[in-house]
This record gives C-alpha cells, structure tokens and sequence, in this order.
C-alpha cells in the first residue's frame, strides 16, 4: 500500500480507501461478510474509511465503530457525513442553508456520529450535501468553529453533487474546508479544470469518490443488466443512463492492457493524478478488497494510455435519475 499526504491535515493516507455506502445500503450486504472485508482491508494497509449517517441511518457508521475499537492499536481515520435537513440528495439551488444545514442540525449529526462512531473526535467530518451559495453565510462556519474549538471535529470537508465539481470553489476560499470529496474517474474528468488546480493552491486534500462510475467500469453491465427495486442502482441505471453506460465502458476494452481487468485500469487512472488523496471504491467482499488495494503499488498507467483515456472523458450534467 502506498500512502499521500492528505493535503493541510498533513495526515498521511492509504491512497485507497474503504467507501462504506454499500456496506449498509446496498441489496445483499452480509455483516460477517462486511467486517471480514474491513478487515482485511486494515491488514492490507487501508487506513482511510468514509461513512455517513445518511448510509443506514448511522448503521455504517456503528460498523465503523466496530472496525475502529477492534483496530484499537492502529490508527485509521475516521470520514463521516452530515445529513441535509431536509434529507434530499442532491441538493438544489434554491435550497437555503437554513433547509439543509442550519446550525442546530451540523451540531445534532456530529454528536449522533461521534456515538455511532464510538469516539471522541471526528478525524474529518463533511457536509454531505453543497451549495456555493451558502460559502459567506455565516451560520454554519460558526457550527465548524465550535465544533473545532470543542474538539469534537478534527477537519472539516464538502462532498459535492454529482457532475457539480465547481459548486464548492468559493467555499473552499473561508479556509474552513480541508478536503473535498468529488466524483472522478475515466469518465468524470472535469474536476481536473478548476477543483483540482485551487485545492492544489489551498493545500486542500482530494477524496475521488465513485472510481467505478456506480459499476459501469467494472465492465459487467450490459444492455440487459438489471437491479432489484430495492436497490439504489435500479432508479439510477434507467434506460437513458445504461444503455449510454454500457456503451461508454465498451468502447474502453481495446485499450485494457494485457493482464489487466476494466477495474484496475480504472483505478490506476485515477490513482496517476498525482493530485487525487485517496479513492473510496465501496467493497463488500474480500476479494473486491484484495483486487482493489492491489492496484495500489506505485505503478501508474503509461503516458499513451493516459493521453488515451482522457479521450474518453464524458460530459454530463444533473438530471432528476442522477440523484
């Protein structure tokens, strides 16, 4: 496992991570199975795992908890989120801060963390929702300020909207934030224009989130893939979306190197951005653990490769299924 600097918490993390949405909310996922991932994750070197109350209703963060008291000796960094208010993801533009995050609220979430979490500080706690708007309101940066002073939160991050990388630029500017979870991967490369540069400026650390694209790139899918009702991917992946998904990994197959699969390649892409913190793919199974964490050895794409895959860079824009 190789390990970054998280920018100004001056941490240094496993460059990937452990993404715990699944863990909680997914069809199919097995506690047992769960934990044995986790750990098997922490003996591989992972030492950064993201949560949020909003997965679960703070389950994820309870098994967090475990991870952490049965790791007691080792120390892993702890990412959770706040929940918006009004419980609505994405946030919308005509959202206040006041429906999404008023001051009681980022006070209420954080102790409700902290004991599902089992600690007494938060190693990095994040606004799971974001409006730049909201960047000079002074509400919530007086939550963060006493939150902080308590010693309840360590740092502080934004996770931005999906397809939304530059709704959190001025945001950053208060120096309250310390690190921005955004979606990048072969397809999300939009980050890269304006996001990626300030944080660099900011010493602002970079959680890329989504590596997959929600399973596209693990080059499973097909035409007639389907998800039971239950499953979030089944409102995300309709028509529109998978077909379009399908067709976007198909056409990256001729450039997988010999030996490797669709998700590593995927993976390295990201992991060759030199400006990138961690990655938080979401596993549930050892063997997505062991196949994950193996990508990261320090061995990066080849520059044609690169310079090939950012051709395939996909623009997109939020719609009411992308949630």
């Amino acid at each position: 496992m190789q390990f970054r600097r998280f920018g100004r918490t001056d941490w240094q993390v496993s460059e990937v991570g452990y993404g715990m949405w699944g863990v909680a909310d997914w069809t199919g996922a097995d506690q047992s199975e769960t934990e044995k991932s986790l750990d098997k994750a922490v003996e591989l070197g992972a030492n950064f795992f993201d949560t949020a109350w909003g997965y679960g209703s703070g389950k994820s963060e309870e098994i967090l908890g475990g991870l952490l008291k049965r790791h007691a000796g080792k120390k892993l960094y702890a990412a959770t989120k706040i929940p918006p208010k009004n419980f609505t993801w994405p946030s919308r533009p005509e959202f206040s801060l006041s429906d999404c995050f008023p001051a009681d609220h980022i006070v209420e979430y954080t102790e409700k963390s902290l004991k599902n979490l089992g600690v007494e500080t938060i190693d990095l706690q994040q606004f799971h929702v974001w409006e730049d708007s909201w960047a000079d309101n002074d509400e919530w940066k007086k939550a963060v300020e006493k939150l902080t002073q308590e010693g309840k939160v360590q740092h502080w991050g934004i996770s931005v909207n999906r397809w939304e990388p530059d709704n959190c630029l001025n945001s950053l500017k208060t120096g309250l934030i310390s690190s921005v979870q955004v979606i990048y991967n072969i397809f999300d490369q939009n980050p890269e224009d304006n996001l990626f540069p300030l944080c660099k400026e900011l010493d602002i650390a970079i959680i890329a989130r989504v590596p997959f694209d929600e399973g596209t790139l693990t080059g499973t899918f097909t035409h007639e893939t389907t998800f039971p009702e239950n499953d979030w991917r089944s409102t995300y992946f309709v028509p529109e979306n998978l077909h379009s998904s399908v067709d976007h990994a198909d056409a990256l197959r001729p450039l997988i190197p010999a030996g490797m699969t669709m998700p590593e390649m995927a993976l390295r892409f990201i992991l060759s951005n030199p400006d990138v913190g961690t990655i938080i793919p979401g596993m549930r199974k050892i063997r997505n653990v062991e196949a994950n964490l193996a990508s990261s050895d320090g061995k990066g794409l080849s520059s044609d490769l690169l310079e090939e895959l950012k051709k395939h860079r996909w623009e997109r824009q939020p719609t009411e299924w992308s949630q």
